[in-house]
């Protein structure tokens, strides 16, 4: 017996050393932790059950069996964040550079499905140089397998990738697939092809970092959804992003004591919305004022800016956040800003967390550019994610709301349960100066008139009462009274139940 435990200590030790402690150092010299650094700093302290220390890889080929390393290059297991369970694996750079084998597939396969099993998050800390060349194949078997425990988990368990070194090739699409993707400034990049076979076929000189750094994926494709500064800050905000999530698809998210009262009155938000309509303002401090404690989690803030989304909380309770944000483009809808909100409305949705929703949209951003891009059926992705979406929709109306893009977003016509409206609201079929040079064409050469038919329109249809006359305005409130009428929308709609039409599944416009 004392053999035998001899045996086994041995074994934990020479998993733990990895590649060994010139690879450790190595590793550390490039300003990232290792593996099983990753997942300690990640979960509560002491709550990491390792699986599959032992596993090795069954390749022959190339003297491969004579180079076995005990894990293979990637750590598995579950523990805790804040005391909630997560199932989590963590890919080991110095054990073949961390690259994906038959095994190693094997291990990340079995966590997910357990985490399917008993409905718990998913993360996954990249860091891999790929596919290991030497298994051939059954290497890229092993990614299907991924591929596909990806899919079955999608809109059933939260998975969040971590992209805390390389992760190229085939490699990139599991990450592609999961519902958040955070990267590290500096050491981590993503592409399908690198910057050697780009200059090959196209003849582009470009640097790993240039075609899929972090902060190209986070401002430029919008890949990523957060970059940060280095592997310490993403473990941190990542424990911060988990807090907000529920478990699985059947739980709601997890509510949080706040001694923040629901029926707070802020009354710099009267002050808020300029008195010129084409003056623009920070939608992001209407945000901070009416949540809990100005606590909000951005997801993609440097990607297609014109439009903000995040998770905040309402009286301790989770909430998603789709803004509009004047400061950017006038906040009008482009293609990134539709592509951006409707995939965050569709992971709300999936995880019963209600959706509140700032509108000053002056319309769909025009143009050849976005015509030729595709802006028809980009634009209806959010159109469709709103509309299937069956959480509690709450919808408040600052200042514009023009044409399709007031329809858009979630309006009561798309089931809003809740829509609002402060008096600077104007919601119409288009801004009063392009309507008046349209229905009184014939009085364009006299500005006179033109200008008294413009204030006429915007008398009679730039305010929230015509809406507010045919029910689809519930409400013209204060703007100091917003987090108490949302509070109490939140409230009142916490046990609302509808359920859309059976059907395998519809055909977004992707």
């Amino acid at each position: 017996m004392h053999d035998i435990i001899q045996q086994l200590d041995e074994k934990r030790r020479l998993a733990r050393l990895g590649g060994g402690q010139k690879r450790i150092d190595s590793q550390h010299s490039k300003g990232k932790l290792t593996a099983r650094e990753r997942i300690y700093l990640l979960l509560d302290p002491g709550s990491f059950e390792e699986w599959d220390m032992f596993v090795e890889h069954r390749c022959t080929s190339f003297g491969m069996e004579n180079q076995k390393t005990p894990g293979d290059g990637v750590v598995t297991g579950y523990g805790t964040v804040n005391g909630r369970l997560i199932f989590v694996f963590s890919q080991d750079f110095t054990v073949f550079g961390g690259s994906l084998s038959e095994s190693h597939a094997a291990k990340i396969s079995k966590i997910m499905d357990r985490a399917i099993e008993v409905g718990a998050p998913v993360i996954g800390l990249n860091d891999s140089g790929g596919a290991r060349i030497q298994e051939g194949v059954d290497s890229l078997a092993g990614y299907a397998d991924v591929f596909m425990r990806n899919v079955m988990a999608s809109g059933v368990v939260p998975q969040i990738s971590v992209i805390m070194g390389p992760c190229a090739g085939g490699a990139v699409y599991s990450p592609a697939m999961t519902d958040f993707i955070f990267m590290v400034e500096d050491t981590s990049y993503m592409f399908v092809t690198g910057p050697e076979v780009v200059k090959t076929v196209t003849h582009e000189e470009v640097t790993a970092e240039e075609l899929g750094g972090a902060l190209t994926h986070a401002a430029k494709s919008g890949v990523a959804d957060r970059a940060f500064r280095n592997d310490v800050e993403a473990l941190l905000m990542l424990r911060r992003l988990i807090d907000f999530l529920p478990p699985n698809n059947r739980e709601k998210p997890p509510l949080r004591p706040t001694s923040d009262p629901a029926d707070r009155i802020d009354h710099s938000l009267d002050t808020l919305i300029p008195d010129n309509p084409n003056q623009p303002y920070d939608m992001k401090e209407l945000i901070h004022k009416v949540i809990d404690e100005g606590d909000f989690f951005e997801i993609q803030p440097e990607y297609a800016r014109n439009i903000i989304v995040g998770f905040a909380r309402m009286e301790g309770a989770s909430v998603g956040i789709v803004a509009n944000q004047p400061m950017v483009l006038a906040g009008c809808l482009d293609i990134d800003s539709a592509r951006k909100a409707a995939r965050f409305v569709r992971f709300c949705d999936a995880f019963n967390i209600p959706i509140v929703t700032f509108v000053d949209v002056p319309g769909f951003m025009p143009g050849t550019k976005q015509e030729y891009g595709g802006i028809i059926k980009h634009g209806a992705k959010l159109l469709y994610a709103f509309t299937e979406a069956t959480v509690p929709k709450i919808t408040l109306i600052t200042r514009k709301a023009y044409g399709g893009a007031y329809v858009v977003m979630s309006s009561k016509h798309l089931r809003g349960d809740v829509n609002l409206a402060w008096p600077s609201a104007e919601i119409a079929v288009m801004g009063p100066k392009g309507a008046v040079e349209i229905i009184f064409r014939q009085d364009m050469g006299d500005p006179d008139k033109i200008a008294a038919r413009t204030e006429e329109y915007r008398q009679k249809f730039a305010n929230p009462f015509i809406a507010g006359h045919r029910g689809f305005i519930d409400d013209v409130i204060m703007p100091h009274h917003t987090r108490k009428r949302i509070c109490r929308s939140l409230a009142m709609l916490r046990n609302k139940d509808i359920k859309n039409p059976w059907r395998k599944h519809g055909n977004i416009p992707l």
